[in-house]
């Protein structure tokens, strides 16, 4: 085991980047989009990573599209047929471009799973789309980049079971609905308790969180769960969504964990599943304090353990 451990300690962090991530939006849209272009920036400009790291993805096929998503719903995305009603839900005027950045992310996710059997972790800059249903999008959300990824690996036989650590302020309720009777994915959202969508779906565990919950209640609450989840599921491949809205800097948030709790959440997250050799795939999800520095900052963390956690350069 230790040969192996070193084998590993000797690759790349994988990084699914392009720049069509920093996809334009109306001004004042309250979405950070800015934060894509950033976070690969700082990275790069801190020494953390190089270009080495950063893997262009291309755009994810139909075919595995839909086998989580609707051909009705795939083709309003590629035939801009979105009504106004479906585009307020989502929360982005549609667009050609849009749609194709959501492909390309999806596929960064899935090349991310790919990497990750490798490395043991893989991270996307963007994605953790978890509001996406299979028949529509809601919430910043239009493909379900997660379930695609996980659909994708059960279908090639990749794995057997696969748990979701979904840890951004908001419920993945999208992702729940879509894995409700499939018992190869395992479904865990801790999130705020009254926050979106105030219409929640059923996870295969939920914790919703009381407004104020700060740094002592969340971290041991997430440790014992996480031990406990990883020996009852027993999953061969996780996928962890690390919203940075968890800040008690967000301005849509409601919780109090501060810039080093966030940071020891993903400690918690990676030193798991890399002690329980569990290779996982990571997404950004939602990050909304008005600092977009802060945002920045609090993702660049996740990348910064990853590396060191898992020993790679």
């Amino acid at each position: 085991m230790k040969s192996k451990n070193k084998l590993i300690h000797q690759q790349l962090l994988h990084i699914a980047f392009d720049p069509i991530y920093a996809h334009p939006l109306p001004e004042g849209h309250r979405f950070p989009m800015l934060k894509y272009e950033l976070i690969p920036e700082q990275l790069l400009h801190e020494g953390t990573i190089t270009q080495n790291n950063l893997k262009a993805p291309l755009a994810c096929k139909d075919e595995i599209v839909l086998l989580t998503h609707t051909a009705a719903y795939l083709n309003k995305l590629h035939q801009q047929t979105l009504s106004q009603r479906e585009q307020r839900h989502i929360g982005f005027p549609q667009s050609p471009e849009l749609t194709q950045r959501e492909l390309i992310i999806t596929q960064g996710t899935i090349d991310c799973c790919t990497a990750a059997f490798e490395t043991g972790v893989a991270l996307n800059v963007a994605g953790g789309t978890h509001h996406a249903f299979a028949e529509r999008g809601e919430g910043f959300c239009l493909l379900n980049d997660f379930a695609v990824a996980a659909n994708y690996l059960l279908q090639q036989q990749q794995v057997k079971q696969i748990l979701i650590i979904d840890l951004d302020v908001h419920q993945g309720n999208g992702t729940a609905k879509i894995f409700e009777n499939d018992s190869r994915v395992f479904t865990f959202s801790m999130h705020g308790a009254h926050n979106y969508p105030f219409h929640k779906e059923k996870s295969d565990l939920d914790i919703g969180l009381k407004d104020g919950t700060d740094d002592n209640i969340y971290l041991p609450l997430l440790e014992n769960t996480l031990n406990m989840l990883i020996e009852k599921v027993k999953p061969d491949f996780a996928f962890y969504l690390s919203g940075v809205d968890i800040l008690e800097t967000d301005k849509f948030g409601k919780l109090k964990v501060t810039m080093q709790g966030c940071k020891q959440r993903d400690e918690i997250v990676f030193s798991l599943l890399n002690r329980y050799q569990i290779p996982c795939t990571v997404a950004m999800g939602g990050g909304y304090s008005p600092d977009v520095r802060t945002i920045v900052e609090a993702h660049c963390n996740t990348f910064r353990l990853a590396k060191d956690i898992y020993g790679l350069s």
